[in-house]
């Protein structure tokens, strides 16, 4: 079957669900008193050290507070450290510390546990997945109870925006003394951000409840409900039915209905995020580079996001999304018709050894959801005219990003959320250094080099200059092959005040409250 087949199928079933209107639901009330959040997954883990995936870090940021944090607009704001000077070489800040902040069960925030965390971060036994994101720190250093500095080894602008991720937050090091890693298991949960975790039914709801030693005093809404729904069309339905004030998604292929029936609640934003496919090169075919560009250039991005996803999503040849102060990357084929594309991509499995006699076998995983489903079945049928022949294969998403970690897998659906609004976040995951994260096992010394280059240098436009270098080798190299640059999207009950779109598409729930009265819509 061709590709034109095969999309032209696609397309109808996509027809098909679009055509059926969105059925209006008289709404339930919802508590006057609580926020419904529903999230894509359940969290990993309540300890911030040991996560790494979007849904956890939602809650950790809820939970927990560091150095600085992000606002409603996904910018950097004073957290627990109330202000922060830098060294004029750009390698030593210092971080004062509000003089009341306060761990849930009251006991001091201090600089010494700052200190600790970092080391602890640090430590082998942590096995903290974000642990390569902190390398360019050399050491956390109290030099008073109210007073932290931040020893780099490399300048980096960006330190503020490092010191929000949850990895860094302030966690109640005097319980994990006591505790080792049951910890966790407390309730309430001893945290150090505007809420502490009340109940915890896995799989079923988190319920979250007011600090009473926040620094900030009372946030604006007093219990959060964080629900967890991984498929998109569940999601939705419970949204239309009143029984969340939030999404953390939606199926794309209802934008179009939604924005007729639901108006001002659907949200739709550019993101600093990609979606790509990841190549185990450890091993063949695909520790053959001539293998790996061939799929690359034969996978049609325009159609993907502009027929098959939509909703605000931009093709993708590059890793590095618009808002990083750089033109998206597009290689020389990008114009090419495709069927000079195939032609090239005949030429290069040919010379890697791959033609009718011995077509290229493989097996393309992606995590349950639909729309992956959807990608993987179009990728597949591109691929087809070449005589390549995928199997697709399916799993729940905790097995899925466990055997990627492992390396079990020929060619496997991952992407990146970004957790800052920098290059080198996009980049660094596939530095060789980045064990946990690196998935392709890709070891290349030429794109290590060229993002080290980046990465020392501390004027803004040589730095930018040599960044987009480094995602060039990336790219012709072709460890990943990137499908499409990602919008946030989301559904947001009109009851709900403060939902801000921002490209790191955070919405910490102590930035968000609710309109007196129980209306749902």
């Amino acid at each position: 079957m061709t590709f034109r087949a095969v999309a032209l199928g696609l397309l109808f079933m996509l027809g098909l669900a679009a055509c059926k209107p969105e059925r209006s639901t008289a709404p339930q009330t919802l508590p006057a008193d609580t926020l419904f959040r529903l999230s894509e997954d359940d969290a990993k883990s309540l300890d911030p050290q040991k996560i790494s995936d979007v849904a956890s870090s939602r809650v950790a940021m809820d939970l927990f507070e560091g150095l600085t944090r992000f606002n409603g607009k996904g910018e950097i704001e004073p957290g627990i450290a109330c202000a922060w000077t830098v060294s004029p070489d750009g390698l030593i800040w210092s971080f004062k510390l509000r003089p009341n902040a306060r761990f849930s069960d009251g006991t001091p925030i201090t600089a010494p546990i700052f200190a600790q965390v970092f080391q602890r971060l640090r430590a082998p036994a942590t096995a903290t997945p974000t642990r390569e994101l902190f390398d360019g720190i050399a050491n956390v250093v109290a030099t008073q109870s109210d007073l932290i500095k931040v020893q780099l080894r490399r300048p980096d602008p960006s330190l503020p925006d490092l010191m929000a991720q949850p990895a860094m937050a302030a966690l109640p090091i005097h319980r994990i003394a006591a505790r080792a890693d049951l910890w966790t298991s407390e309730r309430p949960l001893v945290t150090s951000g505007a809420y502490r975790l009340r109940d915890w039914q896995l799989n079923d709801h988190m319920l979250l409840e007011p600090n009473p030693s926040w620094h900030g005093g009372k946030p604006q809404v007093p219990y959060i409900r964080w629900l967890p729904v991984a498929d998109k069309l569940t999601a939705l339905r419970r949204f239309q039915t009143g029984q969340a004030d939030t999404t953390a998604d939606f199926p794309p292929s209802r934008f179009d209905d939604l924005v007729k029936s639901l108006g001002k609640s659907v949200h739709t934003s550019p993101m600093i995020a990609t979606y790509y496919l990841t190549l185990n090169t450890r091993q063949p075919p695909f520790d053959d580079v001539r293998v790996r560009r061939a799929l690359s250039m034969t996978v049609d991005r325009d159609w993907i996001a502009h027929r098959l996803i939509r909703a605000g999503v931009k093709p993708a040849w590059g890793i590095l999304p618009l808002g990083l102060g750089l033109p998206l990357l597009k290689p020389d084929w990008e114009n090419w018709p495709m069927a000079k594309r195939q032609a090239t991509a005949r030429d290069l499995l040919a010379q890697a050894g791959y033609g009718p006699a011995h077509p290229l076998r493989a097996t393309l995983r992606f995590n349950s959801d639909r729309d992956h489903r959807r990608i993987a079945t179009a990728v597949a049928a591109m691929w087809a005219p070449l005589g390549v022949e995928i199997s697709l294969f399916n799993s729940e998403a905790s097995l899925h990003f466990a055997a990627m970690r492992r390396g079990d897998f020929q060619i496997a659906r991952a992407g990146w959320v970004a957790d800052m609004p920098t290059p080198e976040n996009m980049l660094m995951v596939h530095h060789s250094s980045a064990t946990a994260l690196n998935y392709a096992g890709y070891h290349s010394p030429a794109f290590d080099a060229a993002l080290d280059r980046a990465l020392n240098t501390a004027n803004p436009t040589q730095r930018a200059h040599m960044m987009r270098l480094a995602e060039q080798q990336l790219i012709f190299d072709a460890p990943i092959i990137t499908i499409y640059h990602n919008a946030a999207r989301a559904l947001v009950a009109p009851r709900v005040i403060g939902w801000q779109d921002n490209p790191i598409n955070v919405h910490p729930s102590r930035t968000l409250s609710l309109t007196v009265g129980n209306a749902h819509r």
